[in-house]
This record gives structure tokens, sequence and C-alpha cells, in this order.
């Protein structure tokens, strides 16, 4: 077994060319989670800076009331319609013949905006809610460190190596 051992460690070189080669054409388990770990790491960092909390101003908080308006506005408005059509059913057929003879391109293009203003509309609220989401796991993972923290010591030596014989008795003759 000597002999057969030392023959494959001089032409394996004991198993470090045949690991060097494997480690070629194989990824390292180490590197790929390290890897890994640094991607999601810049990833969570590219997701905070981006969904940041900024101050508002009057503008961003007038467009935001104003795009508030149209969803309610159209739901009232149908309601509306049904009352109309029920106190004056002639007044209200008027009004329907009149819609009856609006060209359908112009039906399709009201339709391509109101698609385009909800999708757009659910598309921002989808963001707030992630940004919002990444806002509360962060500080509830800042919460959970600071629990399992341990309590700041104002005399951090005095239990360093406390079951330590030799650091005791060194302690004892240093005055420590």
């Amino acid at each position: 077994m000597g002999v057969i051992g030392r023959v494959i460690g001089a032409i394996a070189g004991n198993g470090r060319v045949i690991a060097d080669t494997v480690g070629m054409f194989r990824e390292s388990p180490e590197n790929a989670a390290s890897r890994e770990a640094q991607m999601r790491g810049d990833a969570l960092a590219q997701f905070a800076a981006e969904f940041q909390l900024r101050p508002r101003g009057w503008f961003d908080r007038l467009m935001d009331g104003m795009n508030r308006v149209p969803r309610p506005a159209m739901a009232l408005g149908t309601l509306g319609l049904f009352v109309a059509a029920m106190v004056d059913p002639v007044w209200f057929s008027a009004r329907m013949e009149g819609m009856a003879l609006v060209p359908e391109p112009l039906w399709w293009l009201l339709g391509a905006i109101v698609s385009f203003y909800f999708g757009a509309r659910h598309q921002a609220k989808g963001q707030e809610f992630r940004r919002a989401l990444i806002e509360t796991t962060t500080l509830q993972e800042t919460m959970v460190a600071r629990k399992a923290a341990p309590p700041a010591d104002p005399s951090p030596a005095s239990d360093i190596g406390s079951d330590n014989p030799a650091l005791r008795d060194w302690r004892r003759g240093h005055g420590v």
C-alpha cells in the first residue's frame, strides 16, 4: 500500500493536482455563496436607495390630491347616472343618444387613457407598498438585533477570561 500511495502521490501530486483540476471545471461552493451574499446585499442597498423617503413639496401634494379625484368621480358619476335615469328618463335618454353618436375610435382612446391612468396608479402604489415593507423589515431586523445584543458592560475586561485560572492569577498579581 505504501508503494501504491507513493506512485499515485507522484502522479497526482498528493491530490492537489486533481483538486486544482476539478476546481477549474466546478464552481467552489464557498465562492458561490460569497458572491450570492454580495449580490443580495448590493440589491438590498439599491432598493433602500431607490425607496428612500424624501420630503414632499406643495406641488407633489397637489398632484397627489388631483390623482385621488378620478376614481371617486367615476364611481359617483356612475351612481349619478342611475339616479338621473330614475328621476328624469327623458333627459337621461337624450344624453345617452348623444353618447351613442360618439365615434368608436374615441371610445377606444378613452379606454386607453383610463387604463393607463389606473395602471400607472397601481404601479406607483405597489412601489410605495414595497418601500414601506422594506422600511418595516429593516426596522424589525434592527429591533431584533438590539434585543439579541448583550448589554454594554462599563468594565469590559472584568469578565473576559474569568474562567481562565492563569488569567485570574495574573490579574491578582497586577492588581487588575
